[in-house]
């Protein structure tokens, strides 16, 4: 029976999509996402024309290797090719990035539930009242952040990605401090971090334009692209997880 061991799952793809479209989160981000799609194509000299890349990252900065401007005009048959590539692929990163939302607010309410269910500890001695305010807290906090960065490193997904992430860090810390002319060895991280490195992009730009902490911002910089890489594994793994898991299918 060489199904027996295989117990029936619903298909990744059906799961993708359920956690895509499963609550507001996911879906106010797939409107967002649809209105700027739109602007792109019927704007494409406009401000707002990259925007679907911005609210599409960091897997849609792929797209750079793609022989195309996203506000260019289209003239020629490879040029056509390249906007249906990137009209698809655009599409599919809003798909992943809508899941990760939906995944996100899936978890946010699977623990809200399960806390408000919980019952309340009943401690009839003062003393150990006492002892359990003073020294609960800190010993559940540790404890709290491993389980919020499990998702990080628990699956093969976050982790190729963090190693990405490592990759592109070290390079622009080796151009930094090492080569004689950087060049845009920053732009690896941030696309490959965004969109939360943008923030880091916007603090250490700011650190850079005062002249005497100003060798403070490749360190800044490298700081805030780590801990959005840290985030962004979070998300993913929290992807991983719920598409990784068995529905409940009832007794029979």
């Amino acid at each position: 029976m060489p199904t027996a061991s295989h117990p029936r799952r619903v298909p990744r793809l059906r799961r993708l999509l359920a956690l895509a479209s499963g609550n507001w989160l996911a879906r106010g981000y797939l409107a967002v996402f649809a209105v700027s799609f739109t602007v792109m194509f019927l704007f494409p000299q406009s401000a707002f024309a990259g925007s679907p890349l911005l609210l599409t990252a960091p897997l849609s900065f792929l797209c750079i290797f793609l022989p195309l401007d996203p506000g260019a005009e289209v003239d020629r048959a490879a040029d056509v090719t390249a906007v249906a590539v990137l009209a698809v692929w655009l599409l599919l990163c809003a798909l992943v990035n809508a899941a990760v939302l939906g995944a996100l607010a899936t978890r946010t309410a699977t623990a809200t539930s399960t806390g408000a269910r919980e019952p309340l500890p009943h401690v009839t001695d003062p003393a150990e009242q006492k002892r359990t305010d003073v020294t609960d807290p800190a010993g559940t906090r540790p404890q709290r952040v491993r389980a919020l960065l499990a998702p990080a490193v628990d699956n093969w997904l976050a982790r190729g990605y963090l190693a990405v992430v490592a990759v592109a860090l070290g390079f622009f810390l080796c151009a930094a401090f090492v080569l004689p002319d950087p060049g845009f060895a920053g732009i690896w991280p941030l696309m490959a971090t965004a969109p939360f490195s943008i923030l880091a992009v916007a603090v250490s730009s700011t650190v850079e334009y005062h002249s005497s902490i100003g060798w403070l911002s490749p360190l800044i910089f490298s700081l805030g692209v780590a801990l959005s890489g840290l985030v962004n594994a979070v998300l993913l793994g929290l992807l991983a997880r719920r598409l990784r898991a068995r529905e409940p299918h009832p007794a029979t």
